[in-house]
């Protein structure tokens, strides 16, 4: 059997990691930036996280959700902690597009309304919901197509408005800093106004928080920079540290019958035992202020760069786009300055290093940048 063909792959195998550097089957160091998708969120190998998963597998990995799970009580405590949404529910799954899935559902169920807005350039998952609220043809499949997903331009409050007037809305989701759609970043105001419409018309604002949330703003949710409190929050990326877990975090004024939401795996022992390590690391390091300084250097200094044509982003979460002739940048930095970036279309460089990027490496992705820019 041989694998099924759906990933284009650098010709690099490797197989180990510390902090923000990984090692081929060469020998051979490289610099991650981008973490896997911002799935590394404190360092790979982080000593507390893998000691966390030891000890938690010498017990018991798995057990189904029929029986008691305290360490997902435990989870859901430190999350509200962290978060400072105290006062919300969390349900667990495995994944950003099975938490986008849920959520969506979950404001059905609420309001018992259809609609869904989403934005330009959003992506939102691969399952049958989720990829029908993401805006790539390429990937929505005709039995997910259906007419219950509006898509409006990023930043228009007066489409929003409208839309709002138009349909019955169901819930709007959007990422506060959109990721695979190149680092767009959306206005404080827009986000208020989809508060307080979604308000006015009993619909529910669903904040994908997928890849922008988990302190990577400098903030824990990408959406509080608006100082607004979402309806629900998914997530998933950075929250096991490499780890498969997903979650939503409700509002209470949602609320929960059994049957409505479900999982296998969702909230198993190992997983949970993953996302409070990953909670652990970012409250006793102080990630949250770390993403925000060293994210803040790091977009200054871009700024500086000729050719670069705009950076944006928050924290450690930064797009940087460069003109089309130079196309060969990202590949520059992999193969010849061993150095992990991501890309959106058409040309921007991603970068989603893990929360604990130290300055020195910083410093060691703009050595590198400035010079291929000047070789380019």
């Amino acid at each position: 059997m041989k694998l099924f063909d759906v990933y284009p792959i650098n010709p690099i195998n490797i197989i180990k990691g510390t902090g923000s550097l990984v090692y081929d089957d060469k020998g051979t160091e490289y610099l991650d930036l981008y973490g896997g998708h911002a799935v590394i969120s404190i360092g790979h190998t982080h000593p507390h996280y893998v000691k966390r998963l030891q000890d938690q597998l010498h017990q018991i990995g798995f057990y189904s959700n029929s029986i008691e799970i305290p360490l997902q009580k435990q989870l859901a405590e430190k999350l509200g902690n962290v978060s400072g949404k105290e006062d919300y529910q969390l349900f667990l799954c495995n994944s950003g597009a099975e938490a986008n899935e849920n959520a969506l559902k979950l404001a059905s169920f609420y309001n018992g309304k259809k609609k869904i807005i989403a934005f330009k350039k959003a992506f939102h998952g691969r399952t049958s919901l989720a990829v029908a609220a993401t805006d790539n043809p390429k990937i929505v499949a005709p039995v997910n197509e259906t007419d219950n997903v509006v898509f409006l331009p990023w930043n228009d409050e007066a489409a929003l408005e409208q839309a709002f007037i138009d349909n019955e809305v169901s819930s709007v989701i959007i990422e506060s800093i959109q990721g695979v759609g190149g680092i767009q970043v959306a206005e404080l105001s827009f986000l208020q106004r989809i508060r307080s419409l979604c308000d006015n018309y009993n619909a529910v604002f669903i904040a994908d928080e997928v890849q922008c949330g988990y302190a990577r703003t400098g903030k824990f949710y990408a959406a509080d920079h608006a100082g607004i409190n979402a309806d629900i929050y998914t997530m998933a990326k950075g929250m096991g540290n490499g780890f498969p877990i997903g979650a939503i975090s409700i509002s209470p004024k949602i609320q929960p019958a059994y049957g409505m939401l479900g999982t296998t795996f969702g909230g198993n022992h190992l997983a949970c035992a993953a996302g409070l390590a990953v909670l652990e690391v970012i409250e006793q390091d102080n990630l949250l202020q770390n993403a925000a300084e060293v994210g803040a250097y790091l977009i200054g200094e871009v700024k500086k760069l000729d050719k670069v044509k705009e950076v944006r982003g928050k924290g450690l979460m930064i797009g940087i786009d460069l003109p089309e002739e130079l196309s060969n940048v990202k590949k520059d930095l992999l193969f010849k300055n061993l150095i992990f970036t991501g890309e959106a279309k058409p040309n921007v460089i991603r970068l989603l290093p893990a929360l604990n990027l130290s300055k020195a490496h910083a410093d060691r992705f703009l050595e590198a940048f400035a010079t291929t820019l000047r070789n380019t």
